[in-house]
């Protein structure tokens, strides 16, 4: 159960809310990639074609990071909002 209120979100760079758009078209490619999903197997070939691109888009939105010195991303300081980063340390 949430609190009633929850905690403000830290501010994000423009490079870090970069790094989370690309990160989660990633992620979306990848779901539809996956062969548990019931559908025609056109849908995931397309999603892997797409992949390459995306993925060196996220590659780029870490480069411009580590270029401008961002060292770290910010995570949510809100344990309950994200068991995956809590479990391994980060996403």
């Amino acid at each position: 159960m949430l609190p009633s209120e929850l905690p403000p979100l830290p501010a994000l760079t423009r490079a870090e809310a970069e790094l989370i758009d690309r990160y989660l078209e990633v992620v979306d490619l990848l779901g539809r990639i996956n062969p548990a999903r019931a559908g025609h197997t056109y849908g995931g070939l397309r999603a892997a074609q797409a992949l390459v691109g995306r993925a060196t888009a996220l590659r780029d939105a870490l480069t411009l990071m580590h270029q401008r010195g961002e060292s770290e991303s910010t995570p949510p300081r809100s344990p309950g909002r994200c068991a995956s980063w809590t479990a391994s340390g980060g996403p």
